[in-house]
């Protein structure tokens, strides 16, 4: 059994932690307050995940390092971000870890089809090109031989470990819809198809790659169910609660202008075409390489409504 490192304890960081765990491997869980996560076979260290020295030590001997960090604010992204993977790409060359890295399709910008690993990155706002240039690092890096680097990259997320305001489907569209509320959508219109990754699925997805050497040196797509509206997700998630389907629709004009005196809200522009168009990931590949699959669709609606109701 080896040793894995996971930085950030979020939803996808317990969940990798917890599958590498169940797999009997010795797991290091690194947060910057060092609490005990309550995870069984996991051990938690404190550390500034800037803190390149610190994230060494902890990753001493380790097989692979997974960043599952998620800055607190979302429109500093440009200023969080890089001080944290330079801090990474320095941990793992200096332990020989690898690098796993949690990331989403912010980097491929406004697309017209299904995405794939080959989608060509062309980000269209500050977010994207903070995730490109995060990849193009580590990427560089590996190809020069100083450490092996893989990246996951995942939809817009739902279900169980979410925390508060990190998933527009569970904040914006699953809450309203099992209340018995009409859903008002921030972004979109409510018959868009795209693409809803289950958030248990990406820290599993998260511990296969980090444990697979067929991952390295290149990026893979986490195995995700067919494209739903967002219509869709509220009628089976009011289904799921024993709910009558709920009416679903954009939030009026004049409200969005109010919100927007919030920066997350100003910030959600960037990936408005997202809800605009079809927005749909291919996790083909992924699928086909490592034998995985994405949870049931209704499964993963049933698991994501009882953990909202308590």
């Amino acid at each position: 059994m080896g040793k894995y490192v996971v930085v950030g304890a979020g939803g996808i960081g317990r969940g990798a932690a917890a599958a590498l765990s169940e797999q009997g491997h010795e797991v290091v869980l690194v947060t910057r307050s060092g609490t005990d996560p309550g995870l069984d076979g996991v051990r938690a260290v404190a550390a500034d995940a800037a803190d390149a020295a610190a994230l060494t030590s902890a990753a001493a001997s380790a097989d692979a390092i997974v960043n599952a960090v998620n800055p607190k604010q979302y429109h500093t992204w440009e200023r969080d971000w890089p001080p944290v993977a330079a801090a990474l790409l320095a941990a793992a060359e200096r332990s020989g870890a690898g690098l796993v890295t949690v990331s989403n399709l912010y980097l491929y910008g406004q697309v017209d089809g299904p995405m794939t690993e080959s989608t060509p990155v062309r980000p269209n706002g500050a977010k994207g090109r903070v995730r490109a240039q995060m990849w193009a690092d580590a990427l560089a890096a590996h190809e020069a031989g100083r450490l092996r680097a893989t990246e996951l990259r995942a939809s817009d997320y739902f279900g169980p470990g979410a925390g508060a305001r990190t998933s527009v489907a569970n904040e914006f569209v699953l809450k309203r819809a099992i209340a018995g509320k009409k859903v008002w959508l921030v972004e979109g219109t409510p018959d868009v198809p795209r693409s809803w990754t289950y958030l248990p699925d990406l820290g599993r997805f998260a511990a296969t790659l980090a444990t697979d050497d067929r991952s390295w040196g290149r990026a893979w797509h986490v195995p995700t169910e067919a494209p739903r509206t967002a219509r869709e997700l509220a009628r089976d998630a009011a289904a799921a609660a024993g709910r009558p389907e709920p009416a679903v629709a954009p939030l009026p004009r004049l409200v969005k202008r109010a919100l927007r005196v919030a920066p997350l809200m100003r910030e959600l522009d960037e990936t408005a075409h997202q809800f605009e168009r079809p927005f749909v990931l291919d996790s083909s590949e992924a699928e086909r390489t490592f034998g995985v699959r994405a949870t049931p669709w209704r499964e993963a609606v049933e698991a994501a409504v009882a953990a909202m109701r308590g």
